[in-house]
């Protein structure tokens, strides 16, 4: 059966990382057009008033006005790429 534990044990991380993707790294409340994700066509929201920024773990940043998402900036990390994130987050896994 231990032929198998490479694979189960891949997955578990696979899945745990995954989970770990979804979860808030920060959230930032602002007015600012000069956040290094800002691109010319984003920073006219700012005209509309004051954004919200949540960056995820996982890589991507999801921008929010009055309520309502307006913008994501950014791709979640997948696969190989995602799982390397997570062990350098979790050193001890």
């Amino acid at each position: 059966m231990t032929q198998y534990d490479e694979r189960v044990e891949r997955q578990r991380l696979k899945l745990a990382a995954e989970e770990w993707a979804k979860v808030p790294k920060s959230l930032h409340i602002h007015r600012c057009d000069s956040m290094w994700y800002e691109t010319d066509k984003s920073k006219k929201d700012l005209k509309k008033g004051h954004v919200t920024d949540v960056q995820y773990y996982g890589g991507q940043i999801v921008r929010s006005q009055n309520g309502k998402q307006i913008r994501t900036f950014g791709k979640t990390l997948k696969g190989e790429e995602l799982i390397r994130a997570y062990g350098r987050h979790h050193p001890n896994v």
